[in-house]
């Protein structure tokens, strides 16, 4: 890094030294804040997998021996034979924390919990079922989504709080980008392309203008968007999720991701940032300021 490069420039064999060992150069101006996000950019880039790695997907939010709950809709969005990767992949995590799983589809919650002698510890359950699992899930029991999981597994779940908190600022008209990590095709009623569009329109009354990238695709110009929304990103690893986050600060575009857009525009925001402290704390300093 050369600081206050607004004062003078790093010597010319100096940055041909340092690309020829492939090591990044960035200037900044700190005291300005100018070139701090291609700082961040570029120690993302270069941090070791041992400090970039993804924390647990939900071992750390239950103790061994206790019991997750996870709500699995079979609808078009499931394979036939097979669960999504999401849901597979907290199946995993829960067992590797010696922690026991039930899994039932949303309209047999219900039944689940009072077959129980004690209730779950965590309900985890897909974005698309909210409102009917919140209504269904006790007050008292701890409830989220695998999108949410995901956002902080992923990517910063407080960045992603304060960009569903951004969606009270939109406006009809304003321009949205939707981003998927993978390629698939969509279906008839896909949840980037159909469902969270239409969510957020009947929110913000009237028609907004949805972008949609997938992979990676994402637009280098980022200022004609006033939100960013993007999958969970479980095909991919968190230093590319943490990336594009960096990118969306850079434009000043705040980023949300599927599952905290949806619980946001649900009305259910604060009882999905339940099992985590620091993004709820966030989310209600914010509400008050």
């Amino acid at each position: 890094m050369f600081n206050k490069s607004d004062l003078s420039q790093p010597q010319a064999e100096v940055l041909a030294a340092l690309a020829k060992e492939k090591v990044p150069a960035v200037r900044t101006v700190a005291a300005e804040g100018r070139g701090i996000a291609d700082l961040r950019e570029a120690l993302i880039k270069a941090a070791p997998e041992d400090f970039i790695n993804a924390p647990t997907i939900v071992g750390d939010l239950v103790g061994p021996g206790e019991l997750v709950m996870l709500v699995v809709p079979i609808d078009l969005e499931a394979p036939k034979g097979r669960l999504i990767l999401p849901q597979v992949q907290t199946l995993r995590d829960i067992l590797d924390s010696d922690s026991t799983a039930m899994v039932v589809k949303e309209r047999e919650l219900r039944d689940a919990l009072d077959r129980l002698k004690r209730p779950p510890a965590l309900v985890v359950t897909d974005s698309q079922a909210f409102l009917k699992v919140a209504g269904d899930t006790p007050a008292d029991v701890p409830m989220t989504s695998f999108s949410i999981l995901f956002a902080r597994n992923k990517g910063d779940l407080n960045a992603f709080v304060r960009g569903a908190m951004a969606i009270d600022t939109l406006v009809p008209g304003d321009r949205v980008l939707v981003a998927e990590a993978c390629t698939h095709h969509p279906i008839e009623d896909d949840i980037g392309r159909v469902k969270i569009p239409r969510w957020l329109t009947q929110y913000v009354g009237g028609k907004l203008e949805f972008t949609h990238v997938q992979g990676h695709d994402f637009p280098e110009d980022l200022g004609e968007f006033k939100l960013a929304i993007h999958c969970g990103a479980c095909m991919w690893n968190r230093r590319e999720m943490l990336s594009r986050i960096v990118r969306c600060n850079r434009a000043d575009v705040p980023i949300a991701n599927y599952g905290m857009t949806i619980a946001y525009t649900l009305g259910i925001f604060e009882r999905a940032l339940g099992p985590f402290p620091s993004a709820l704390e966030t989310y209600r300093q914010l509400r008050r300021a």
